[in-house]
């Protein structure tokens, strides 16, 4: 039996003055239950980049958002799982960052070809918004965990999330 390779990827938990958490709406492939899905900012770690490097470089790119790595914090949630990349099938790691922005006006002018024909729209969704949509978001589990969050009880250890909803497993 072949392990798939693993992908590590970093995302960020952006969250507005107004306790907002920016979420983008992707185009969802065929073994997800719905036809859209709603993720965080970020993406792949790319060879000798730290996780937090990555985040804020992903961040940069699809928001237009510059911040520095060490303003990141720590890594408050993670969740793994399989992901299928094309024809691959990899085993995914997200690392999920928690961040506060003042107020952001989004210029992702770093978007890749496959990013920008993936991305439909961009929102800023409220605790309660995420926890009574239909829509699939991800991290599952983030509408638990996102007041604890917001009023700063950030875990010790990253809290691990559903890779996907019970009825997509």
């Amino acid at each position: 039996m072949t392990v798939p390779a693993m992908r590590a990827s970093a995302r960020v938990l952006l969250v507005d003055r107004d306790d907002r958490l920016l979420l983008f709406r992707f185009r969802a492939s065929d073994d997800l239950p719905a036809s859209h899905f709603w993720a965080t900012p970020g993406g792949g770690v790319d060879d000798e980049e730290t996780l937090s490097q990555a985040a804020v470089r992903e961040l940069s790119e699809e928001t237009g958002h510059i911040l520095a790595p060490q303003r990141l914090g720590p890594v408050v949630a993670v969740s793994s799982g399989p992901a299928r990349f094309g024809e691959l099938t990899l085993h995914a790691v997200d690392s999920f960052f928690f961040t506060r922005v003042d107020r952001l006006t989004l210029a992702p002018s770093g978007l890749e070809a496959h990013e920008r024909e993936a991305i439909a729209a961009h929102r800023w969704w409220t605790v309660q918004e995420i926890q009574t949509t239909s829509d699939l978001v991800f991290p599952v589990g983030i509408g638990a965990l996102l007041p604890r969050l917001l009023t700063g009880d950030l875990p010790s250890e990253p809290v691990s999330l559903p890779w996907r909803p019970a009825t997509a497993q």
